[in-house]
């Protein structure tokens, strides 16, 4: 029996008979280990006494779960549906004779596109200049920067001073104001305002006292607007060795072919370009998704803008894992809640989903196919760039049908960069 409105469908199965009786059997083989009977050892309790003093109906629950999966198999074979999301299970009615569950199953919504052709999106022209071209070049000079210690002399403007400090506020030490063998860089700013400044005419292992106030602004709230002391030492005062564009910075650099400034902005270009057209690129394909979306008619289930969420929110989860937090931590440090994060990420959600439809629904119009011997070159070709045995991408990567539909859909992007140039 089905009930279907739109593309959500109700698949009703009843299992009876030896499948169901089989199942309260094992339910009772499992609830017998757990359960005391007086006068009975643990898991030794007879059938009768243990329905006797506890129900039969509480070996349906536990029965349902040896049967659910069949079931769903069932209903699937029975329905001749393909589900797009994990489908979600109640049970209708159940009791000694059997038991129904009912199946919430959703399948692929009806998409329908008005125009996906002659929509004019241009990807922007790369272009790069000479002052980007010299500030990376100033960069690797700043990157490859020597230094030496001053062996007198005083703290200057450029210098690196290693220094001890130590910040009261009202005569009190305040957390984070502390630390040892700190270098820092006069001039780069990177201190509190007046800091900096305040070390410039220090000289080797001078103490003094720095006087500050903290901005109004500072993420700290107890230090907001404060006015503190730093006790400081000075360990050691380094100063920068200017390099040059010489035969000695190319070797330290190691790039392949480049041994001359001239080849060295050649090769920056040619790096600038590079980025620049990748982010080009993405710019343009979500311009051009985007124009095709506002010719999309389309209902989109709930479900499978929550279910994108939660793939959202994994791959969120394990970046932040790289940095060494988790969801829990990120809650507590940014102040919201799961609930907060999920509304955060609903609008991108909806338009993957939104996308993946879109384009699958142009791939069915237009054809496109990609064949065996295709993805077996992606797969060779991806196992190399990752550096993977081929079935150890294949695994992480879900299998040959996942790198199929990977080629199909992208071969759907250039297809509309062909009909929308």
């Amino acid at each position: 029996m089905a009930k279907k409105e739109s593309n959500t469908h109700e698949i009703v199965i009843k299992v009876e008979g030896k499948e169901w009786t089989d199942a309260l059997d094992r339910a009772f083989q499992e609830r017998v280990k757990s359960v005391q009977v007086d006068g009975f050892r643990k898991g030794k309790v007879p059938r009768d006494i243990y329905e006797k003093k506890f129900g039969k109906e509480s070996l349906y629950f536990p029965a349902s779960d040896f049967v659910v999966e069949n079931a769903y198999r069932k209903a699937l074979e029975e329905s001749k549906l393909l589900p797009v999301v994990q489908p979600s299970v109640d049970i209708k009615s159940v009791d000694q004779t059997g038991i129904e569950f009912v199946f919430k199953i959703i399948t692929k919504p009806e998409v329908k596109i008005k125009k996906y052709k002659g929509l004019n999106v241009k990807p922007e022209t790369v272009k790069v200049s000479k002052e980007e071209i010299e500030h990376e070049m100033g960069h690797l000079l700043e990157r490859f920067t020597e230094t030496r210690a001053k062996e007198n002399g005083v703290v200057e403007k450029g210098n690196i001073a290693i220094i001890d400090f130590e910040g009261f506020k009202d005569g009190k030490p305040f957390a984070g104001g502390k630390a040892e063998n700190y270098e820092l860089e006069i001039g780069s700013n990177t201190f509190i305002p007046g800091f900096e400044d305040q070390l410039i005419g220090a000289k080797l292992n001078e103490e003094k006292d720095i006087n500050v106030t903290f901005p109004k602004d500072y993420h700290a709230e107890e230090l907001k607007g404060a006015k503190v002391v730093f006790k400081i030492k000075v360990n050691d005062i380094k100063e920068k060795l200017e390099r040059k564009f010489d035969k000695e910075l190319f070797e330290d650099l190691n790039i392949e072919g480049v041994d001359s400034k001239e080849k060295l902005e050649k090769h920056i270009k040619e790096d600038i370009a590079a980025q620049k057209e990748m982010e080009v690129e993405n710019k343009y394909v979500d311009e051009l998704l985007a124009a095709v979306a506002k010719n999309v008619e389309v209902d989109i289930p709930e479900e499978m803008v929550e279910e994108e969420i939660d793939r959202l929110i994994h791959k969120f989860e394990e970046q932040i894992k790289m940095q060494g937090i988790n969801l829990e931590m990120y809650y507590e440090f940014t102040k919201t809640t799961e609930k907060d994060l999920r509304a955060q990420m609903e609008k991108d959600a909806y338009n993957h989903v939104l996308y993946r439809l879109m384009l699958e629904e142009i791939l069915e119009t237009e054809k496109v196919k990609v064949d065996a011997k295709e993805v077996d070159k992606e797969v060779a070709e991806m196992a190399k760039r990752y550096q993977m045995k081929e079935e150890d991408f294949l695994k992480a990567f879900g299998g040959k049908e996942m790198v199929q539909y990977d080629l199909e859909i992208r071969k759907v992007i250039e297809l509309l960069k062909e009909y929308n140039k």
